[in-house]
């Protein structure tokens, strides 16, 4: 399947809130309320959709020479087929020449692996990072030079 990548918009918060509740229910998942005021407030979301329906959706801050992924999540009945790698690129598109840092699970082998594989590499571990779990994080750092095709 090749998703379409679009801007998330605020119609879409119910669906991205179902999906937090499955795919993030231990960790404090995001409520509606949460992706309609990332995107009043201007930060570049986008949604993956396959025939219409919001299969996955991820967001970004950029901040000057620095950007950091507040999300990306995938459909569990969608993944493994390149929709996550898909809205990984098109956050890295739009942070242009910033560093871009991420926290991610340190359980979560799949997302590491997209994020080594796209020139994310380790720089740090925080301890008890996601909440109620207590589970860790990785921050991961990509340079735009580290993102380039040699």
């Amino acid at each position: 399947m090749t998703p379409r990548i679009e801007p998330l918009r605020s119609e879409d918060a119910p669906r991205c809130a179902e999906l937090e509740r499955a795919l993030f229910a231990g960790d404090d998942p995001w409520t509606e309320r949460a992706f309609v005021e990332v995107l009043a407030a201007g930060y570049r979301y986008f949604a993956a959709r396959d025939d219409g329906t919001l299969v996955g959706y991820a967001g970004i801050a950029v901040l000057g020479p620095e950007a950091e992924v507040h999300t990306l999540a995938v459909d569990p009945a969608h993944q493994g087929r390149g929709i996550g790698r898909a809205l990984l690129r098109e956050l890295l598109v739009h942070a242009g020449d910033a560093t871009v840092f991420l926290e991610v699970r340190t359980d979560n082998d799949a997302a590491i692996a997209l994020y080594r594989s796209e020139g994310f590499t380790v720089v740090g571990t925080r301890r008890g990072y996601y909440r109620p779990s207590g589970a860790d994080a990785f921050t991961m750092r990509s340079r735009r030079a580290e993102r380039m095709p040699a």
